[in-house]
C-alpha cells in the first residue's frame, strides 16, 4: 500500500514539474502570438482580442450568423418559445430518420457530421448537426427556425424547408436528430 502510494507522489510531482517547464517556456511568448503550433493550454489562447473583427474567416463568420442572431436577438417572434410536441418513440424516430436521409443528410451526411455527397460544392460547408444538436444553445425553437427558414438570410446555402415540409415532419426530424440520428429497431 505504502508503495503504491509512493509510485503516485512520483507520479503527480513528475507531472507537476512538466507542467512548471510548459508553463515557463509558454510565458515567454507574446500575448498576440497565435500561431497554430501554440500550445492550447496556453492562457493566452483564450484572450479576447484574438476574436475581435477580422480574426475570423469568411466562411466562419456565415456559419456564426445565425448563432450570433440568435444570441443577441433570440428567434423570430413566430418560432420563439415553440417545444417540440413529439414524444421520442421508435415511430417518430424512424419518420424523422427517413425524412432526414431524404432530405437532409446529401449536405448533412448521414450521421450529420457535414460530410453529404455535395457538402464539399458548399460554401460555407454545411451546419456539422451531431455537434450542433448537443450544444445548449440549440433549443428546438431554434432548430425549427434554421428548418423552416434556411440559411439565405445568413448567406449559406441551407434551403428553407417551410414549403415542402409540415411543422410534424420538421418536428420529426428534430426527434431524430436528438436521438442521436440513430434509427431504433
Amino acid at each position: 500500500m505504502i508503495q503504491r502510494n509512493k509510485k503516485t507522489l512520483v507520479i503527480v510531482n513528475a507531472i507537476a514539474v512538466m507542467l512548471y517547464v510548459v508553463l515557463s517556456i509558454n510565458s515567454g511568448h507574446s500575448q498576440t502570438d497565435y500561431s497554430w503550433g501554440m500550445d492550447r493550454w496556453d492562457p493566452s489562447h483564450s484572450e479576447r482580442d484574438i476574436y475581435e473583427q477580422g480574426m475570423m474567416g469568411e466562411e466562419q463568420m456565415h456559419r456564426m450568423q445565425r448563432h450570433w442572431t440568435f444570441m443577441h436577438s433570440g428567434v423570430p417572434s413566430e418560432y420563439s418559445g415553440l417545444r417540440n410536441p413529439l414524444p421520442q418513440t421508435p415511430e417518430i424516430i424512424k419518420a424523422g430518420g427517413q425524412l432526414y436521409q431524404k432530405k437532409c443528410s446529401t449536405c448533412h451526411g448521414t450521421q450529420g457530421l457535414g460530410n453529404g455527397m455535395i457538402s464539399n460544392s458548399l460554401n460555407p460547408s454545411p451546419a456539422l448537426l451531431a455537434y450542433l444538436i448537443q450544444m445548449p444553445m440549440t433549443i428546438d425553437s431554434f432548430l425549427l427556425w434554421s428548418i423552416s427558414e434556411g440559411g439565405k438570410e445568413f448567406g449559406t446555402s441551407m434551403p428553407a424547408f417551410n414549403d415542402s415540409l409540415s411543422d410534424q415532419e420538421i418536428w420529426q426530424i428534430i426527434t431524430y436528430m436528438r436521438a442521436g440520428f440513430v434509427v431504433s429497431k
